[in-house]
């Protein structure tokens, strides 16, 4: 032991403190008492037990794993930005949102179909269909970007491969449009949904390998022009204008986020100006539903047909007045208003919660909006600009074509309102989408990058 400082008061030694220099302990000799042993000698039975993954002040190898344990799932929901919290916080309110409008616009019609026995039907299909997408959402906001690169074309391959069931057996027709399967009697799906997403990813990947050959229109045209051309053509073959229109939109956002010359999309859109209007006039009930919104439904004739479920629409939003006639309270949800729940859930809001209630939906879209443009400006990396630029189309695009379509401002198109509508294959699809660009908002901020703009080209970053 060594000498204490002289300016420290000595102890006396005790009988058992004294060292024993002259008998120094062998193997054999067993101490005469438990405080004969160095305070910092640590028994061998210790000493093996910390070997197993005892902490240091003794804790059971169970509570160390379970501890471990806990603190693996912190990390998996841990994120390094703030963007990641302001798209999750809005995502996570306007499905809740969404849950509480699909209740109050669904419950009559519920109640009617079920033959008086359950005001609940609707209410607790989209509840389970969130349960699936929540999580998958922030499962997907785990995954690493060179898996979502390396998979891109598995992914549009899977998608691509269910679309092609809607011609099979399994597809069947909603309101002349031929885009569900059906598997049994309860599941339904519509795969258009998923094919957003794959285009969304595969957009991301290809452009991105290509960033240094964008100026050559060849290579732009392939593979790009079959690959979308299949995958927009499947969706147009099955008769959902409005489901086209949205993937029209992602994929020109994708291209213009990637950094393409503007003269090379001028002949797409005049091929499109001119193919759009021939695919409009292949249905009866899309030409019934453009005309009618062409003539402004002031024919009294057409408010038994076409015009029926615009006018009613129109009456919903303009009943509600500034602060709604109150949650649960709508008049037009009583068998007035068709897809009160879906198409023109929007109505129901502007009804019941009145024009704040209008405006606030609209906010929560501006917000979202605001978080995936955030983190399209603080990357340099092309895939994560071109991927979430695609999907900030797709679900900023279809919510404004929803609210134009309820507005009057467009012919109806059956889009549903991202988030809030009733339905479980855009519900379900749209959430993970969210949770792909979540994926890409757990980067840390470098403040040292130097943030590009946004129509500024990709392959001038690098």
């Amino acid at each position: 032991m060594a000498d204490l400082p002289s300016s420290l008061p000595r102890r006396r030694p005790t009988d058992a403190s004294r060292p024993r220099a002259a008998a120094p302990r062998t193997r054999s000799a067993a101490p005469s008492a438990p405080a004969a042993a160095p305070p910092a000698a640590r028994p061998t039975g210790a000493r093996e037990a910390r070997g197993h993954g005892e902490g240091e002040h003794g804790a059971h190898p169970h509570d160390v794993r379970q501890a471990a344990a806990v603190v693996a799932v912190k990390k998996l929901f841990a994120a390094e930005t703030g963007s990641f919290f302001l798209i999750l916080g809005t995502t996570l309110f306007m499905v809740v949102l969404g849950l509480v409008m699909v209740l109050s616009s669904s419950s009559v019609e519920q109640y009617i179909s079920s033959k008086h026995t359950s005001f609940f039907g609707a209410f607790i299909r989209q509840g389970m269909y969130a349960a699936i997408g929540v999580p998958l959402m922030l499962i997907a906001s785990r995954v690493p970007i060179w898996f979502w690169k390396r998979w891109a074309w598995h992914i549009l391959l899977a998608a691509v491969v269910l679309q092609l069931l809607v011609f099979t057996p399994l597809g069947y027709e909603v309101g002349g449009n031929r885009n569900w399967i059906q598997l049994g009697t309860s599941f339904s799906a519509q795969p258009s949904e998923a094919v957003k997403l794959a285009l969304a990813v595969w957009l991301g990947m290809i452009l991105s390998v290509k960033r240094d050959l964008l100026d050559d229109w060849k290579h732009l045209a392939i593979p790009l022009v079959p690959v979308v051309g299949v995958s927009v053509g499947l969706v147009i073959l099955g008769g959902d204008l409005g489901t086209t229109m949205v993937m029209l939109l992602l994929v020109f956002a994708a291209v213009w986020f990637a950094g393409v010359r503007l003269r090379f999309l001028a002949v797409p859109l005049l091929f499109l100006l001119a193919v759009v209007p021939i695919i409009a006039s292949g249905s009866d009930s899309r030409n019934e539903r453009i005309a009618a919104w062409m003539s402004g439904c002031t024919d009294s004739s057409d408010y038994q047909a076409a015009c029926w479920q615009s006018l009613h629409g129109t009456w919903a939003l303009a009943s509600g007045g500034l602060f709604g006639v109150g949650l649960g309270n709508s008049k037009s949800k009583w068998s007035w208003l068709p897809e009160a729940d879906n198409d023109f859930i929007f109505a129901i809001v502007g009804e019941e919660l009145g024009l704040i209630g209008a405006i606030v939906v609209l906010a929560l879209f501006v917000v979202l909006a605001v978080g995936f443009v955030k983190i399209i400006r603080r990357t340099n990396d092309p895939f994560v600009r071109v991927v979430t630029g695609a999907v900030t189309a797709w679900i900023i695009g279809q919510a404004l074509i929803n609210i134009a379509v309820v507005l009057g401002l467009l012919p109806v198109l059956g889009v549903p309102l991202p988030l809030i509508s009733a339905g479980g294959s855009a519900l379900i699809v749209t959430l993970a989408a969210i949770g792909v660009v979540l994926s890409f908002a757990r980067r840390p901020e470098d403040p040292t990058v130097p943030m590009p703009p946004v129509g500024q080209r990709v392959g001038s970053l690098r």
